[in-house]
């Protein structure tokens, strides 16, 4: 059975904030990188190999697939980063703090913002172009804020082009990537409906394994933890 591996980035200086980030490139903290070494480890102690990395191109989480990579002994295992595993885009929430959102928008709100499914942040009045990421893209990939459905929408694609062939081939597959891009390619995996993924968290470094069959019907599911 091939085994696709599904981890979040170790916290982040917005996590330990409680920011919203979304495309911003904040780093790592001290403790998101002793995470990210913990991640790595229960993958070698659990005997879990990869023939390739996908990530973001947001240092988050590439720095969080390279400590893995490290611990696991697979520095050399290729690594793909595509703006399509970003984190999902806040739009005008990003940078603000989520306490002080509530106090402004109301608690509610905020929950539909970042639980729903087709909830849409306030949009940025004008897309960032000055990027080096995505200046060899062109201006439409860049949001002005996003809801899980457009996240979606732009992730999966990646999932079927990219990391599904690969699978098939049974080759065993690591995504590192963001918690609403992973929940939306959760949801696509496990089919859940639209209502219920409001309710599907995922952790901090957590790495989640799914076996799949030759048919990518899921077989098992499973969580490591320290």
């Amino acid at each position: 059975m091939v085994k696709l591996i599904l981890v979040r980035h170790g916290q982040s200086v917005a996590n330990a904030q409680n920011e919203y980030t979304g495309w911003s490139d904040v780093p790592l903290t001290t403790r998101g990188r002793q995470e990210a070494l913990v991640a790595g480890r229960l993958l070698q102690q659990a005997q879990v190999s990869f023939a390739a990395v996908h990530t973001s191109v947001l240092q988050r989480a590439i720095i969080t697939a390279y400590l893995i990579q490290e611990q696991c002994q697979a520095l050399a295992t290729p690594i793909y980063k595509s703006w399509r595993l970003n984190e999902r885009h806040y739009g005008a929430l990003r940078g603000l703090n989520k306490d002080y959102t509530r106090q402004k928008y109301g608690a509610h709100q905020v929950a539909l913002w970042r639980r729903s499914y087709f909830s849409i942040p306030p949009k940025l009045q004008q897309v960032d172009t000055h990027i080096r990421a995505y200046q060899r893209y062109p201006q439409s990939i860049l949001p002005r804020s996003e809801s899980l459905a457009m996240a979606l929408k732009r992730t999966i694609p990646y999932f079927q082009d990219q990391i599904a062939p690969r699978l098939k081939s049974n080759q065993n597959q690591l995504v590192v990537a963001h918690g609403s891009t992973l929940r939306a390619l959760i949801k696509y995996l496990e089919n859940i409906s639209d209502q219920d993924i409001d309710g599907v968290e995922v952790k901090n470094a957590q790495p989640i394994i799914y076996e799949f069959n030759h048919d990518l019907q899921i077989i098992t599911k499973r969580t490591l933890h320290s």
